[in-house]
C-alpha cells in the first residue's frame, strides 16, 4: 500500500478556480520564487515530510529524495519509487517487488512537485507574516488561504529564504487536525538528466510484478 506524499498532492487539494484580493508584498515574493524554479532545467533535493495530528497522537516522518524536470519527476522514499514522465506514472514497491502503472491526469496533477511553486496563482488569498529565523537564516513566511471554505485544507504556510528565494518548507493545515510539513534540503539546481531518468527500468528489477491500471 502506497503512502501519500502530501506536498505532492497540494495541487489537487488546493487548486481552486477563483480570484482573490492579495497582499502585494507576499505576491512579489511568490512571483520571485516561481521565476527562480521555472527557470531551472532540473533540480534535485532531499526532503522530509512530517505528518502530525496531536488529537490522534500521530507523528510520522518520511525522508527521501526527489529529482524534478518540468512536470517530470523521480521520487524515492520509504521503500518506494514514484516516477512520472509527464504521461505515465510508475509506483514501485520494493518489498513486494511490484510496480503499478497509471496514466498521468493533466487535470489532476496530484503528484506534481512542480506545482508547489505555482499553486498560489489560482484560488488563494495570501499574506506576508512575520519573518522566521532558523539556523542563522531568515525566511519570509507566507500564508495561503483557499477561497473555497469547503476545502479540507484551510491554510498553507510557506517559508522562503530572503537571501535566494528558495523554498525551505511548506506546511498544510487540515480541518481534521492533521498538520503536514514538507521540508527541502541539499538543493542542487540543474542536475544532469537523461531520457531514462523518468522511466521505470523493468530490466533492473528481475521478477517484478506489473499491475497496469491504465
Amino acid at each position: 500500500m502506497t503512502q501519500k506524499f502530501s506536498l505532492l498532492a497540494l495541487a489537487a487539494t488546493l487548486a481552486l478556480p477563483a480570484a482573490a484580493q492579495q497582499d502585494p508584498q507576499a505576491g512579489k515574493i511568490l512571483d520571485a520564487v516561481s521565476a527562480k524554479y521555472t527557470a531551472l532545467k532540473s533540480f534535485q533535493a532531499g526532503f522530509t515530510q512530517t505528518l502530525e495530528n496531536p488529537a490522534a497522537k500521530l507523528k510520522q516522518n518520511i525522508t527521501g529524495d526527489i529529482l524534478v524536470s518540468g512536470q517530470k519527476y523521480h521520487l524515492t522514499a520509504s521503500g518506494q519509487e514514484v516516477i512520472n514522465d509527464g504521461k505515465t506514472t510508475w509506483t514501485y514497491l520494493k518489498n513486494e517487488n511490484e510496480v503499478n502503472i497509471a496514466d498521468s491526469d493533466p487535470t489532476n496533477q496530484d503528484m506534481s512537485p512542480a506545482q508547489m511553486y505555482t499553486m498560489y496563482k489560482k484560488g488563494y488569498k495570501y499574506q506576508l507574516l512575520k519573518p522566521v529565523k532558523e539556523g542563522g537564516v531568515t525566511y519570509d513566511q507566507i500564508e495561503l488561504t483557499p477561497e473555497n471554505k469547503a476545502n479540507d485544507v484551510f491554510k498553507v504556510q510557506i517559508l522562503v529564504s530572503q537571501a535566494d528565494k528558495s523554498i525551505k518548507s511548506v506546511k498544510t493545515f487540515k480541518k481534521n487536525g492533521t498538520r503536514t510539513t514538507f521540508t527541502l534540503k541539499n538543493f542542487k539546481p540543474n542536475v544532469p538528466v537523461t531520457a531514462t531518468t523518468f522511466a521505470f527500468n523493468k530490466a533492473a528489477h528481475p521478477g517484478v510484478k506489473t499491475v497496469d491500471l491504465r
